[in-house]
């Protein structure tokens, strides 16, 4: 069956301006379900948007999988009245209706998790429903508008480990046939079940407030997800790493960057017990280039702005996972790598929030031997695995 992902974006949003582009934990809003979406079950993924801005960043960045493609959405259907069903139903047609089960997944839900997606489409191939769609257990008490409670008796009021509670739609993933969606022309119809997600997927992004607490919960939920093993990876950013952040130009652009000698060592030291050093640097520097060259770091990869997604499938090639990296990094766009990685670092003269949530605040400065103590700490730690 032919598994289809649809994660519809309009250019414009009112409660918060430019929100999927937005940075959450350091990433555009929308790409945190677009990278469980690629880890999941679906066969494609689709950014349908009418903002060319995105488009371009989606083609970009997502060049290493075959599974991520972007499509142009129609103005008509990219304003604040059209439904999400008139979307789908231009999607589809699109398309050419090339698809078995359709899967809506929602760029305003950062939480939602492969795991979530795949339960949503098993839900259709394993257990035979018609769709699908993601709710939450809420044990709250709701009332009516004339006083009278709905789902309890007041003079009997239950205690919470004694309460079912309600199931609320949280807005996360709903899954379809394909023929019970041109049916109905609704995203969920038929038979439906039921894909039970955490409560704190219930939070929606409609306000800057919402905004901050979602992100506090997301970045709680990956650093909930660390385990401690071997550490098999160094993954580096390099201006604000291995550089001091500065750079100089003249009339031909960049031409320099300064480099400690003593962090070459180190990494040489690394590779040598069996530690692979990987450079992951949102820019294309020709001087970098050569100085990784010359440093025989193969893995280096130049020009990746959503890193955490980059990071997640070079682990995946590798068979490992974020529990055996070592990730430094000094800036916002290190952070989903800083909050998800086995152990994180960060130089002295790191940003503020880098430094707030890595686990270890080096006591050097980057391009002043930041590398070099980082090397060391793994040559230690390392030894209890031995």
């Amino acid at each position: 069956m032919k598994k289809i992902g649809i994660i519809p974006l309009r250019k414009d949003s009112k409660g918060i301006p430019g929100k999927n582009k937005k940075k959450m934990v350091g990433r555009p809003l929308f790409t945190w379900v677009l990278t469980e979406a690629i880890f999941s079950q679906l066969d494609e993924v689709y950014v349908f948007t009418n903002d060319l801005e995105i488009m371009a960043f989606v083609e970009r960045e997502y060049h290493w999988t075959t599974k991520v493609k972007a499509l142009l959405r129609n103005e008509e259907n990219a304003n604040d009245t059209a439904s999400t069903e008139s979307t789908m139903l231009e999607f589809s047609a699109k398309i050419n209706h090339d698809y078995d089960i359709l899967c809506l997944l929602q760029a305003t839900s950062p939480l939602t998790l492969a795991t979530d997606i795949n339960k949503g489409i098993e839900k259709i191939t394993l257990e035979k429903f018609d769709a699908s769609v993601s709710v939450v257990k809420t044990h709250r008490f709701t009332w009516n508008s004339d006083g009278t409670s709905q789902n309890y008796d007041v003079f009997k009021r239950p205690r919470r480990q004694d309460f079912e509670g309600l199931l609320i739609e949280n807005g996360s993933v709903y899954c379809t046939t394909k023929e019970a969606f041109l049916e109905s022309k609704n995203r969920v119809s038929g038979n439906i079940g039921l894909v039970e997600m955490p409560e704190e997927t219930l939070m929606e992004i409609d306000s800057l407030s919402d905004w901050t607490i979602v992100e506090n919960v997301l970045i709680e939920r990956q650093k909930g997800m660390k385990s401690n093993q071997r550490i098999d990876f160094l993954v580096l950013d390099v201006d604000g790493v291995f550089t001091d952040g500065g750079v100089y130009y003249n009339e031909a652009g960049e031409f320099a960057k300064k480099f400690d000698m003593r962090d070459g060592m180190g990494l040489e030291i690394l590779r040598q017990n069996k530690v692979e050093v990987a450079v992951l640097t949102s820019e294309n520097s020709k001087v970098v280039a050569q100085r990784m060259k010359k440093l025989q770091i193969q893995h280096t990869f130049l020009g990746v702005k959503d890193k955490f997604s980059f990071l997640k499938q070079f682990l995946a090639d590798k068979n490992s996972s974020f529990d055996g990296v070592a990730y430094v990094g000094d800036d916002v766009n290190d952070l989903a790598n800083i909050c998800s990685s086995g152990w994180s670092f960060a130089p002295a003269n790191a940003t503020h929030i880098v430094k707030t949530h890595a686990d270890v605040v080096l006591a050097n400065n980057s391009g002043k031997g930041a590398i070099r103590e980082v090397c060391e700490f793994i040559l230690k730690y390392n030894k209890k695995y031995a």
